[in-house]
């Protein structure tokens, strides 16, 4: 019996341990994370970026932790500390440079359910700096041409996805005002990958809960075809811009 059971032992699967965070705090008002994916931690100045930032994410929501236990300890008392929670993912690289990041958030505050956030990071690896979208486009100015395009591409793609989904009903200019032709106001970018090795095949949007339907709808993620876009390219854009998005990265961002 001893033996079979050491056999069965050595037969289970190994079982990967929890990734470890590379920033955290616990306490009885909050317990916060941040973590960073391998590649990112690859890059020692985008990882330097991406933590420090995450830790003052960290300190923020601690001290609003702190600050709502000791006005309402009760809350706390039943149900625990605040939960948060940060993922940093590279999205993708382009032209050897260029890297795409996804910041996932996570986040329990004792209301009616937890809630969610996304926004991206373009990071210049030459640079050693963040950047816009900006260089790619020979103008990008509020409500110019380049933004008014991009804007209505959106909304096609987001229209037809809410189709797709059977969520039509919320296809409509009241959902969509918040978002508007400007680089702040357009949407989280992130540089879509491509069938052709270091391009890319246009851009994606990435929309949190409630940012262009209802909470229940989730998160939308809108791609833009490079093409779309093409009379508008610097020639950066035409540099890094080719081919086409990869079918498993459609189905992986749904």
């Amino acid at each position: 019996m001893a033996f079979t059971g050491l056999l069965a032992c050595l037969c289970l699967p190994a079982i990967a341990a929890d990734p470890k965070p590379d920033a955290s705090i616990k306490n009885a008002s909050i317990e916060a994370s941040v973590y960073l994916d391998d590649r990112i931690k690859a890059d020692s100045a985008l990882a330097a970026d991406c933590l420090a930032e995450g830790k003052t994410w960290i300190d923020k929501n601690a001290a609003e932790a702190a600050a709502d236990r000791k006005q309402e300890p009760d809350l706390f008392k039943d149900r625990g500390g605040y939960s948060f929670e940060r993922k940093y993912s590279e999205r993708s690289v382009v032209d050897g440079r260029y890297v795409s990041v996804l910041r996932d958030d996570y986040m329990d505050t004792h209301g009616a359910h937890p809630n969610s956030d996304v926004n991206t990071i373009l990071w210049d690896t030459t640079a050693k700096k963040r950047i816009s979208i900006r260089p790619f486009f020979t103008e990008t100015a509020d409500n110019g041409p380049t933004l008014t395009a991009m804007r209505k591409a959106v909304i096609a793609a987001l229209n037809a996805e809410k189709k797709r989904r059977d969520a039509g009903e919320t296809a409509t200019a009241e959902w969509y005002k918040e978002m508007k032709p400007t680089l702040l106001k357009i949407g989280a970018v992130t540089l879509a990958p491509s069938t052709e090795a270091g391009k890319s095949s246009g851009l994606t949007f990435h929309y949190p809960p409630y940012a262009v339907g209802p909470y229940a709808e989730g998160q939308y993620v809108i791609f833009v075809p490079w093409e779309t876009l093409k009379p508008y390219l610097t020639p950066e854009g035409a540099k890094i811009f080719a081919g086409a998005r990869p079918k498993g990265d459609a189905d992986e961002q749904q």
